[in-house]
């Protein structure tokens, strides 16, 4: 059974930093692109960053330039999404994806609210 349970979500205020994290089990791990989506109220789901398989290449939306990192730990099969400089703009659900192929899976989503 695929499961993937992000953590680390939370309140904080703007300035500050943030860990999310997503467990996964139930598919290779490392034969799948790992990604970092948010959607914040009234607005469409939007890709935060993605990092390959095997070769860890990253890829960044232009708001996650620069403040955001994904790194991935193949040895407990988590990905994290360090979150620096947060914004007010940064609120949203984050969600956790795995995909390969036509093969999709996502997390239930962690909450993140930056407010002073």
């Amino acid at each position: 059974q695929v499961q993937l349970m992000e953590f680390g979500g939370g309140w904080t205020h703007p300035g500050r930093s943030l860990l999310l994290s997503c467990t996964t089990s139930g598919f290779p791990f490392k034969d799948y692109i790992m990604s970092w989506y948010r959607q914040a109220p009234g607005k469409e789901r939007e890709l935060v960053a993605s990092i390959t398989g095997r070769d860890d290449k990253t890829e960044y939306a232009d708001s996650a330039k620069g403040r955001f990192s994904v790194a991935r730990d193949y040895a407990h099969n988590v990905v994290y999404l360090q979150m620096n400089d947060l914004e007010p703009g940064d609120t949203a659900v984050y969600y956790c994806r795995a995909h390969q192929g036509l093969s999709s899976y996502w997390g239930q989503g962690t909450h993140v609210t930056v407010s002073s």
